[in-house]
């Protein structure tokens, strides 16, 4: 399933093609074994409360919304073989490639909005 993620507080997309990992599996694999992660792109990882990066090739954008899709927590630049902190708030966590949490202006206590493309 692919979702489309605007952020409603500030108009601007975060991204147009993003995947939603809700069952085991994916939600374990993420973005491992990925050799790129374009603009545009996004994970977004159901049930999740924080996440890592290893064994991971590049870095990753993350941010971490409530049950509502408001964001909570934002994470730039999250390098290679690290993990974020635990965020017991989260409901989900949108991983995204670097930068786009800038492009899109977004801030803690933003609204986004999800929907199918």
């Amino acid at each position: 399933m692919l979702i489309r993620v605007n952020n409603l507080t500030t108009g601007k997309e975060v991204a147009c093609s993003v995947v939603v990992a809700e069952t085991l599996f994916p939600r374990l694999k993420g973005l491992l074994g990925r050799k790129v992660f374009a603009v545009g792109e996004g994970l977004l990882i159901k049930h999740c409360m924080g996440v890592h990066t290893v064994g991971m090739r590049f870095p990753i954008d993350v941010l971490f919304l409530d049950k509502n899709n408001s964001v909570i927590a934002c994470e730039k630049q999250l390098l290679p073989n690290r993990m974020t902190r635990i965020y017991p708030q989260a409901s989900s966590v949108l991983e995204l490639p670097v930068g786009m949490i800038n492009a899109s202006s977004t801030e803690i206590g933003n609204q986004l909005d999800l929907r199918a493309c």
